[in-house]
């Protein structure tokens, strides 16, 4: 039988958890190194002072996962003795209102219930007295292990008890091993998600107040936004002050005796490597080889060996989607998560189709390393798998507790699978799927010849590859840059002859470093240990969204306001935005989750130096941000506008401000009559999350508004205003507006089912 009970504690019980903190005062734990690791003094211990649990011996076993698709995959594997409900997420916070830290007691959380989650933590509650067994299957990470800790508290489970179970993919063999190996919750872990969330809370509640009121309203402030936006930064500063410098190259067309074409470059003069600065150099060097043989002095060749890539991790997905997908970062974790969750797929039921999809390993397991082979040698051949299984390195800095982002069964190729998937979703497994089994594959094998030649005192060098076993390459390929296809060249030997056709001079001026795209970015995030990749797509997403940077031609470019914060910052917090301090936080981290540290001492030493960065600031005088003039005159007064900066970014205000108050959004105008008021026109405009999109200038008078950008152009089918739509490639392709056009191309969904809304669940994953 039952017991009902309730044990949602929130705020107005602080006073009890006050009296269950001063008990807990003196107890300590020991860290691996031997250091005084004080109890966790979370309102979380509160629930051991509160009565065992009493289960109910003729119940189910209550599994709870964190969200509704998971939790349709795991119950159709578990039977009817289970019964599985999402959590949604955290169901316990900070509170918005207030800090929520006790900074001066050893910074103490005091969490409280979500009142979002009221109804749901009733439900739960009510199933948990109902059940014989609770087990707490969240995802397997910090933040899920946090979450199943709160679940512990809300739920009265005894944290001691092995309530906890984890799985790396949802399928049925690694759900039942999890069922049939649960362990107790991960008090590391959860030290560690702590620590960060209360980094993240602190700086949030500390330090964005006081942009508000040195810089701009509406202005926040984090560990790893802030530290991404001053690297965007750097590199704009780099290249607005880069002076391009003008050289020369020069390439030899030449003809072998069998009549073959080729083309050399000119390297050397005698044993000098050349270096051309300007025009007239450049012509004096081709009149002096114009028509001038050249004789083959060395011919080298050479086998090359290519490997296959590793298999994903989080970071490296992200990157694959932008470049190869034209995906952002959010976007494709966001689709990630559907295939890993699970869907329907025809007779297999509702599967996961990935494994977990936030990794830093490219660790692949044994048995699936079997499969592979096994896969590849009835597929493509003996010789296409390598003589030894592929072993990719794993950083210092990695987390390797769980595989390589991978398929969870290569029964469900992309082909078999496609008439169950949306088409993105078809796009980013077909990527996976691709890339797991390249990963798995033999080299890539091409030969290269190298011809040395000589021309009077000038030397030039040819050279060609060719391709002779395409390995891994069958199936998966980099994205390749302009004139990176291999060229051949002619079968050549020592003391052979080459007439010259042409010489041909080539100016050229050294470029600037490249702005940061969404996937150079978080390459360099990863690569300098800032952040984990698991919060790189909310980062990028918040720093657009706070208008401190701006995407041109897929580029990130900074604001001015963006400038203005990054050099606040830079002054009075030089530590914080620091990359070096930053990766030595994220090392903090990880020594915590690994029991090597405290994350009372973790956050003590922060705090340190921070509070006093942030009384010092205080002091300061508010940050001016210059106007900028416009061309643009105020239609109420006559004076010119300038452009300012406020909470959503850009705009113009009138000059004779506080005398005229006028103000307008900064358009740019596509020349396009609305279609729909045939007054206005078409002009570009930013939503709050900085996606460009196209409306009338008249509105709100008119609404009319459109993704794509309108042209000058009608639909010769329904007569509708004609759109472009530019593509990666660079290629641009029309559409008529009216979506209901024949002519419109059609799109390919999987089919709605009556569960799909449950993929909308909440993402538990934090920015930072």
């Amino acid at each position: 039988m039952s017991i009902k009970r309730s044990i949602v504690i929130g705020e107005k019980d602080t006073a009890n958890i006050k009296k269950e903190e001063r008990r807990l005062e003196g107890k300590v734990a020991v860290t691996a190194k031997g250091k005084a690791k004080p109890v966790m003094q979370a309102v979380g211990d509160l629930a051991k002072t509160l009565p065992p649990r009493t289960y109910n011996p003729d119940g189910k076993t209550l599994v709870i996962v964190e969200s509704p698709a998971k939790s349709k995959t795991i119950e159709k594997f578990l039977g009817p003795d289970y019964v599985v409900k999402a959590s949604m997420g955290h169901l316990r916070d900070l509170p918005k209102s207030q800090l929520g830290i006790d900074i001066e007691n050893g910074f103490v959380p005091r969490y409280s219930n979500l009142t979002t989650r009221k109804k749901l933590i009733e439900e739960l509650q009510h199933e948990a007295d109902e059940s014989k067994a609770i087990l707490l299957a969240t995802d397997p990470d910090r933040e899920g292990e946090a979450i199943s800790w709160h679940l512990a508290y809300i739920l009265n489970v005894d944290e001691a008890s092995k309530c906890r179970i984890t799985f790396n993919e949802i399928t049925k063999h690694a759900v039942a091993e999890a069922i049939n190996s649960p362990r107790t919750i991960d008090k590391n872990m959860v030290d560690a998600q702590q620590a960060r969330r209360m980094l993240d809370r602190i700086v949030g509640y500390k330090l964005s107040p006081l942009l508000w009121r040195k810089v701009c309203k509406g202005l926040s402030a984090g560990r790893v936004q802030s530290v991404a936006v001053r690297l965007i930064c750097e590199r704009e500063r780099e290249i607005q002050a880069f002076v391009p410098e003008e050289y020369w190259s020069i390439e030899g067309h030449y003809v072998t005796a069998d009549k073959e074409s080729f083309t050399a470059e000119l390297t050397h003069k005698g044993d000098e490597k050349i270096a051309i600065a300007d025009e007239a150099a450049a012509m004096a060097i081709r009149d002096e080889l114009a028509g001038q043989t050249a004789d083959v002095t060395k011919v080298e060749r050479r086998k090359r060996s290519r490997k296959a890539p590793a298999p994903f991790t989080t970071s490296t997905l992200q990157q694959e989607g932008v470049r190869k997908l034209n995906f952002g970062a959010k976007r494709t974790m966001m689709i990630a998560q559907h295939l890993y969750e699970g869907l329907e797929i025809g007779g297999y039921g509702h599967v996961g189709l990935i494994t977990y999809m936030r990794t830093d390993s490219t660790r692949i397991a044994v048995e699936m390393q079997e499969a592979a082979k096994q896969y590849i040698l009835s597929h493509f051949g003996k010789e296409y798998y390598p003589a030894k299984p592929n072993v990719f390195g794993t950083k210092k800095s990695s987390q390797d507790a769980h595989e390589a982002i991978r398929p969870t069964s290569l029964e469900l190729p992309p082909k078999m699978v496609e008439p169950f998937l949306s088409r993105d979703e078809l796009k980013l497994y077909t990527l996976i799927w691709n890339r797991f089994m390249a990963s798995q594959m033999a080299p890539q094998q091409s030969e290269t010849v190298t011809a040395q030649l000589q021309a009077g005192e000038y030397k030039l060098r040819a050279s060609g590859s060719k391709v002779v076993f395409k390995g891994f390459t069958e199936v998966y390929e980099e994205a390749k840059k302009e004139g990176d296809e291999p060229k051949l060249i002619p079968i050549m030997s020592e003391g052979d002859t080459a007439i010259n056709t042409d010489i041909m001079p080539q100016q050229h001026f050294t470029q600037p470093p490249a702005r940061y795209s969404e996937a150079s970015l978080i390459k360099t995030l990863e690569e300098r240990g800032i952040g984990r990749p698991s919060t790189y797509a909310p980062i990028i997403d918040t720093i657009m969204t706070r208008n401190y940077v701006e995407k041109q031609d897929k580029q990130f470019i900074p604001t001015e306001l963006g400038f203005v914060v990054v050099d606040f910052l830079i002054v009075h917090f030089e530590k914080f935005i620091n990359v070096d301090f930053t990766v030595h936080l994220e090392k903090d981290l990880d020594d915590i989750a690994g029991g090597e540290e405290t994350y009372q001492d973790v956050l003590s030493e922060f705090y340190t130096v921070f509070a006093k960065e942030l009384d010092e600031a205080n002091e300061v005088d508010k940050v001016k941000i210059a106007d900028e003039e416009s061309d643009v005159i105020c239609d109420v007064c006559g004076s010119p506008m300038v452009y300012k900066f406020g909470r959503f970014g850009r705009f113009l205000a009138c000059s004779n401000f506080p005398d005229c108050k006028n103000t307008k959004p900064i358009t740019v105008s596509t020349g396009v009559t609305c279609p729909k008021c045939h007054e206005g026109t078409i002009v570009e405009r930013k939503s709050k999350r900085g996606r460009i999109f196209y409306g009338c200038d008249r509105y709100p008078a008119c609404d009319f508004t459109l993704w794509n950008k309108p042209i000058n152009e009608t639909c010769e089918t329904c007569g509708s205003i004609m759109t472009e739509k530019t593509y990666k490639n660079g290629t641009t392709k029309k559409f008529c507006s009216n979506e209901n056009c024949p002519t419109q191309p059609k799109k390919r969904t999987r089919k709605k089912k009556a569960d799909d809304s449950d993929k909308t669940a909440t993402d538990s994953k934090s920015a930072e």
